[in-house]
């Protein structure tokens, strides 16, 4: 993959370019959520790579972006997202966001609303991590980094998908290749990037800032941030569409492809023909 050498890190992404007779069309740019990287969008970019420029970003220390000494919590993802945008000379873009990529994408709308055309924000919040769930995932980062994902792997599938994913057999193969990617990465950045996620700060305050069409999507069954966390945001933020997506847990885009490839590229069309 190739990287950008931004705020002192190598930012991994990939860029499948200007699709073929569409040299002016416009950037999808997609932040991923906890433990997956820009991979958890390939369903998506597979049909929207044929009407827009599709961008993946991986987060510190996930992905193919190597763990960084420091660098973790949202305001330094958030200024790495804004130079790699920079850097690829892609805005004003469309922002795709699932969970982390979310906590990114609220930031750079409230704070750098020029840089997007609009704003998609997929199973996340505007919240801090509840106390009771940050003691949880404060000990699985603990027991990562010293074990693997071997002994964790039960409680964090639960948290990243919805029981009726984990209970079809043919999920089997996407589960497998999910884990095989977090097993490539460096356990010391996985670790990092749990703990910047747990210690977020909120930024529901500065929703009322943003000013982009705005949709916000969350499975039915996402456990890690239910849909009432869905409904916080779209009532903060004006104009904002909310959907609820049947079937899904915690990382929609893989566990209900086709139902978010079509919302998302709905609401991509339809911000553009309004331009």
């Amino acid at each position: 993959m190739p990287t950008a050498e931004v705020n002192g890190a190598a930012i991994a992404y990939t860029d499948t370019g200007a699709p073929a007779g569409s040299p002016d069309a416009p950037a999808v740019v997609f932040g991923h959520g906890l433990l997956f990287s820009g991979w958890m969008f390939h369903p998506q970019i597979e049909v929207l790579r044929e009407r827009y420029r599709c961008v993946t970003v991986d987060w510190r220390g996930q992905g193919d972006t190597p763990a960084t000494p420091s660098g973790y919590d949202m305001d330094t993802l958030t200024a790495d997202a804004v130079a790699l945008i920079g850097h690829l000379g892609l805005g004003p873009v469309h922002w795709v966001g699932l969970s982390m990529g979310g906590f990114v994408g609220q930031r750079i709308a409230a704070r750098h609303g020029d840089l997007l055309r609009s704003l998609t924000l997929l199973d996340t919040s505007a919240d801090g991590e509840p106390s009771d769930k940050a003691a949880e995932y404060r000990l699985l980062a603990r027991v990562y980094r010293f074990t693997g994902v071997g002994p964790v792997l039960g409680k964090v599938k639960t948290a990243m998908f919805g029981p009726g994913f984990l209970a079809d057999p043919a999920s089997k193969p996407v589960i497998d290749e999910w884990v095989r990617r977090l097993r490539r990465c460096e356990r010391a950045g996985i670790r990092q990037a749990v703990l910047g996620v747990i210690e977020r700060e909120p930024c529901h305050a500065e929703l009322s800032r943003i000013s982009l069409p705005t949709l916000v999507a969350v499975g039915a069954d996402d456990l890690a941030t239910p849909p009432a966390d869905a409904e916080r945001i779209a009532a903060a933020v004006e104009g904002a569409r909310l959907e609820v997506v049947p079937g899904a847990g915690h990382s929609s885009t893989l566990e209900q492809p086709a139902a978010l490839t079509a919302l998302i590229g709905d609401f991509l069309a339809s911000v553009d023909v309004r331009r």
